[in-house]
């Protein structure tokens, strides 16, 4: 993949915003267990940052996917998981099926607002007994009049405390599993919305909730496209959010090990520096490597999908090598800070948290490996009683 003065352009403007506006305020955050999303969502905004690959109608950049995956890697220098996870669950995985199939009056009323940072966003597909398993979501719609009625609960929702409208994967009918949902448009502030925050092991600045739906009406129109063409929908959606988590963690890893570097040729034992031993630049020489290999698939599949081929394959590769390695770099660098390593607040114990859910969110390890194994032919046929 080529990159134009106008990608070096995008990347500068990511990392000085970073560095300004974010990485200050990190420690604090994380401590709040919560960002003020609507503040830093509108700066970004004004910057044009939130709808990059967005038609230009509704307040995007109109470019290409190439500079959406430039704002995703560079968001990697973000000193923490959490902050960089919301802001790609509102420019990559909540708004491409609004974008890439809802009405010009959807996109007006919701879009348009998300890009431009005067609306937060959220994706509510997981449940409670449905997470990787898109299928099994219980969460219904019944139609009513011009409107329908969702009654159900959503599980492990980033943003969804701060957001201002969510989308919802609901079954609205009783028809097969892949072919009864439907991806519906809903205000977070309607009466019959019930929210809990959750507290999790990791990414602690970003809002997660469980949401609950009391008989919530909302009008019929606020469906994106065809009423059961939800789950095709959202396994489209899927891909640009695997894409932008595999993309999200490249820089994040080269700093893990820039971080270590440094601080193994500061701490001496036996009367050198932890660096000089081959096992600890061998293993981080090899982890660079990883990280290398890693940006080179990235950077295929994107082309691949601005080339209008199937990245199906290729982005499940991404993200399952993304998950996995995100992990492996964590665990290795942690072990050369030794117990500075596990103490709270640092840089490799932040990441060593943060990263393992990059092999559950956004479908686990064992989705991947089944989707790649389909395409290899090699997944065993399902017995159907």
């Amino acid at each position: 993949m080529l990159f134009t003065p106008e990608h070096t352009q995008l990347r500068d403007t990511v990392s000085k915003f970073i560095e300004k506006e974010v990485n200050p305020y990190v420690e604090e955050w994380e401590k709040a267990e919560q960002f003020p999303a609507h503040e830093v969502f509108k700066k970004m905004g004004d910057l044009g940052l939130l709808g990059v690959s967005y038609d230009e109608e509704y307040g995007g950049l109109g470019l290409d996917y190439t500079y959406n995956v430039v704002v995703a890697e560079e968001v990697g220098l973000i000193s923490c998981g959490g902050v960089p996870m919301a802001i790609g669950v509102q420019t990559d995985m909540c708004t491409p099926a609004l974008h890439n199939f809802g009405s010009h009056e959807l996109k007006q009323e919701f879009l348009a607002p998300a890009i431009a940072g005067d609306m937060v966003g959220c994706i509510g597909v997981s449940e409670p007994s449905a997470g990787s398993d898109v299928a099994a979501t219980k969460t219904v719609a019944k139609k009513d009049g011009d409107d329908y009625v969702i009654s159900g609960s959503k599980m492990w929702i980033t943003n969804s405390l701060q957001a201002d409208w969510m989308c919802v994967l609901a079954n609205t009918s009783d028809d097969h599993p892949h072919r009864n949902k439907s991806l519906i448009m809903v205000p977070m502030n309607l009466p019959g919305i019930e929210k809990q925050k959750i507290h999790k092991m990791g990414m602690h600045s970003s809002d997660t909730g469980q949401i609950f739906f009391d008989d919530v009406r909302v009008p019929r129109r606020n469906l994106i496209g065809e009423e059961g063409a939800g789950f095709m929908m959202q396994m489209v959606q899927f891909q640009c959010e695997r894409i932008w988590a595999a993309a999200n963690g490249l820089k994040s890893m080269d700093r893990l090990i820039d971080e270590t570097i440094a601080y193994t040729k500061e701490r001496h034992t036996f009367d050198q520096p932890i660096i000089n031993n081959q096992v600890v630049h061998f293993r981080l020489a090899e982890l660079r490597t990883e990280i290398e290999l890693l940006r080179s698939l990235v950077y295929r599949c994107v082309e691949n999908y601005v080339g209008g081929e199937d990245m199906t394959k290729l982005a499940s590769m991404a993200k399952l090598k993304a998950g996995r390695l995100s992990r492996e770099v964590a665990d290795s660098c942690l072990q050369y800070w030794g117990g500075m390593g596990y103490t709270a607040d640092n840089i490799v114990s932040r990441a060593f948290r943060d990263s393992r859910l990059a092999s559950i969110g956004g479908g686990a390890d064992e989705i991947m490996l089944g989707i790649i194994a389909k395409f290899e032919g090699t997944l065993p046929r399902r017995k159907h009683n």
